[in-house]
């Protein structure tokens, strides 16, 4: 016996605000083109880089709305959840471009502290202050929706990425004009590979314990066991598994112990719904597959998972 939640449109939290991805996707473009010019124009090695960044993460923000898209087909033949899935994949490779691109900042800061770069520093300057305030609306686009999804959260921290980059380049313009300190460039490049990485590797971190099915954090599976053998006429639930197939679609299967009158009654269905109830209303799973049997028959069973 079983039973599941909503149907395949309502299934990713990221296809809920697809919207904001678009506007991410459409600044970060606009970010591109700005900082490429500008590059050419002043000379700045940073500005080049910075827009190689924007490339970089615009395509990450075009993957995950791509996957809002295949998220949204209707499951069919052999794809049982349809396309829930590219979501995570999304993230998981959003989080590999965030560690590409980190490495890159970091290990192009070290150089250019050797061998610092000449730049025009009131074009660099001007043309940061553009890119800063296209990424901010970036960020305004996302911030909301950040926590919605592993995508979501992978996009606003790629946007993020950029803002910080234009603060730095901003600074380093704003020094080297004042100063002529042609170090600070590299020096903030190096400060902001150190705060990227980690954040990468978390993202990446969190899109594996998805792939690898792992029990969401969020959810006590021993609390979910109390719940259910609380339930009159269940003495015992074994088999009991959950994992995420996308963010906020989590799904829990489990092989529950009943008195035998329930199948003789016709009370069985009725376990059913207040399973999916339970879980529903304590624990937010709306996606349930139950196997109602009688004392004994895990006997005849392969061995228990859980």
């Amino acid at each position: 016996m079983s039973g599941h939640g909503h149907g395949q449109s309502e299934l990713t939290a990221t296809g809920r605000h697809r919207g904001a991805l678009i506007g991410a996707l459409l600044c970060s473009l606009a970010i591109l083109v700005v900082e490429v010019i500008g590059a050419v124009v002043s000379g700045s090695l940073a500005l080049l880089a910075d827009a190689g960044h924007v490339l970089a993460d615009s395509g990450g923000v075009a993957l995950a709305l791509g996957a809002t898209v295949l998220a949204a087909r209707p499951a069919r033949g052999r794809r049982t959840f349809g396309w829930a899935r590219a979501e995570i994949l999304a993230a998981a490779l959003n989080g590999l471009i965030l560690t590409g691109i980190g490495i890159y900042v970091l290990t192009e800061g070290i150089r250019r502290l050797i061998n610092p770069s000449e730049v025009e520093a009131g074009s660099m300057g001007i043309f940061a202050a553009v890119g800063l305030l296209g990424n901010l609306a970036g960020m305004a686009f996302l911030f909301r929706a950040r926590g919605a999804s592993l995508n979501l959260r992978g996009a606003f921290l790629e946007v993020a990425t950029d803002t910080a980059a234009s603060v730095g380049v901003l600074v380093a313009a704003i020094v080297i004009a004042t100063t002529g300190f042609l170090r600070a460039d590299p020096l903030v490049s190096v400060a902001i590979g150190i705060l990227v990485i980690p954040r990468a590797l978390r993202l990446l971190r969190d899109a594996a314990r998805v792939l690898l099915e792992e029990a969401p954090a969020d959810l006590d599976l021993e609390e979910i066991r109390r719940h259910i053998v609380e339930i009159e006429h269940i003495s015992d639930v074994h088999d009991l598994h959950v994992h995420t197939v996308t963010s906020g679609l989590p799904v829990l299967t489990a092989h529950v112990v009943v008195d035998d009158g329930c199948f003789q009654d016709g009370h069985a269905p009725q376990l059913l719904d207040r399973l999916q109830q339970c879980l529903a209303a304590h624990f937010d799973v709306e996606h349930s597959t139950f196997q109602l049997e009688p004392a004994g028959h895990a006997d005849h069973e392969h061995p228990r998972h859980a």
